[in-house]
């Protein structure tokens, strides 16, 4: 996700501008979708509801990315995403995304890469469902580094705790064991700083080895 980063800038000036405060849905997992997202400011997250009827943050959309394209083409939208923080995004619909990709036949390999990344992302969810903790931990903060092209991880405990589905004092735990053995540092609980990347690869590898 990280290398499709702000490359759908140029055709911003084809979608809606919208301009959204904090902790508003911006659609619902289940919804038919009339087209999808482009975040130029601001943070959202992406919400799946599983069948036993917990909600899990499983994603944040980096600004410059992407969000929503499964919902194109009256598909339905796999998952729900909710501003965390006031945003701007650009809408872009069906017929607009038709008229993109004829004009600028670049963009539409671009979306659909990011199109596939977010159904690798749903299936790499489903197969670390019944994985141990740890695991899903690392497997998902070396993702967040991808994402954000950066090793500063702005997420709260809370909301790694939803996406891993578990208590928040579990990951507690395992963030202050990975802090103690200099693999992260803690900013609050709010942002978390990857200091030791190889050495998180290396607790990933060694346990989806057991």
């Amino acid at each position: 996700m990280a290398c499709l980063r702000y490359q759908w800038t140029p055709y911003l000036m084809y979608g809606k501008k919208i301009e959204m405060g904090k902790h508003t849905t911006i659609y619902h997992q289940g919804d038919v979708g009339t087209g999808f997202y482009y975040l130029d400011k601001g943070s959202v997250k992406i919400t799946l509801l599983s069948e036993n009827g917990h909600e899990r943050s499983i994603d944040y959309i980096p600004t410059g990315g992407l969000f929503g394209e499964h919902g194109a083409y009256n598909g339905s939208y796999l998952t729900s995403a909710i501003t965390t923080s006031p945003s701007v995004i650009h809408f872009f619909s069906d017929e607009v995304l038709s008229r993109i990709c004829q004009d600028h036949p670049q963009s539409a390999v671009i979306f659909t890469h990011s199109q596939i990344d977010k159904l690798r992302l749903l299936a790499e969810i489903i197969a670390f469902t019944d994985s141990p903790i740890e695991l899903a931990m690392a497997n998902y903060l070396l993702k967040l580094v991808g994402v954000h092209g950066s090793n500063h991880i702005p997420i709260d405990q809370m909301s790694f705790a939803r996406y891993i589905d578990t208590s928040r004092m579990t990951v507690n735990k395992t963030l202050q064991k990975w802090r103690q053995q200099g693999l992260i540092e803690l900013s609050g609980r709010s942002v978390i700083r990857v200091v030791n990347i190889e050495g998180l690869r290396r607790v990933y590898s060694r346990i989806q080895c057991k």
